[in-house]
């Protein structure tokens, strides 16, 4: 089995960090530059940053505070928010982050994410998806944007093949049903996307317990599973965590 990984995810507001349920509510848990260090000390292999208002305030990436944030981890690091053009991929890397996640701006211009393939490579374009189930779709699940808060007409599984094929080298799936819950992931969604798609999956939403991420791993077929509420309550750490899923027999890196 190849190695898993557990990445922590800083959503960001204001230059805060934030977090909510379901992306309503959202509160005020701390410094993202001091909470990335944390998590590197306590050996996260990857970090995401989440400017969760940029795409609905119609805004680029806050440069300053990702540069901040990437001079204090030596892991890979992705950056999602308000990134909708080449140059904004560019300034977002040289800022100090490894990977750029496209999400409402990808939905907007497909284009964007074959362009920043072609000039960065596919390993640096992240297709970032937040879905929600809907009986009406054919897969079952409904593509939203602008932070969950709109609708589109794009059906999950669809879309993620979409933008494979345009080139996006990885996926973070987050289910919105499960957002913020600690109830578990969405192991239907994540499984159906993962089989469906040749790129590492990364499941979103809904880790409360290590036991939640061994059921995504493992039934889910995740490569990776993204965690927020978990530690950010100081409930469990990193550690605690890979201690937990390699009892289960599950390599981590």
């Amino acid at each position: 089995m190849l190695k898993k990984r557990i990445v922590v995810c800083l959503d960001v507001k204001e230059g805060r960090t934030t977090k909510g349920i379901k992306f309503q509510g959202n509160v005020d848990i701390g410094d993202p530059v001091e909470m990335a260090a944390e998590y590197y000390r306590q050996g996260v292999d990857e970090l995401v940053f989440y400017d969760i208002m940029a795409s609905a305030d119609g805004r680029g990436p806050i440069l300053d505070l990702i540069s901040r944030v990437a001079s204090q981890v030596f892991i890979p690091f992705c950056v999602g928010g308000g990134i909708g053009s080449l140059e904004d991929i560019r300034s977002t890397i040289l800022a100090g982050a490894e990977k750029v996640s496209l999400n409402s701006q990808a939905v907007k211009n497909p284009d964007l994410i074959r362009q920043g393939a072609r000039v960065f490579g596919n390993q640096c374009i992240v297709l970032g998806m937040d879905a929600l189930k809907d009986s009406s779709m054919p897969s079952g699940y409904r593509v939203y944007i602008n932070g969950g808060r709109t609708a589109t007409e794009l059906d999950a599984r669809e879309w993620a093949l979409q933008a494979v094929e345009l080139g996006a080298g990885e996926i973070v799936l987050n289910s919105i049903d499960a957002d913020g819950t600690k109830a578990g992931y969405e192991i239907e969604l994540t499984r159906m996307i993962s089989q469906a798609v040749p790129v590492p999956v990364v499941a979103s939403g809904g880790g409360g317990i290590p036991e939640h991420l061994t059921q995504v791993l493992k039934e889910g077929q995740a490569d990776a599973a993204l965690i927020a509420s978990m530690v950010h309550s100081g409930e469990y750490t990193v550690g605690s965590i890979k201690n937990a899923l390699a009892t289960q027999g599950i390599p981590v890196r």
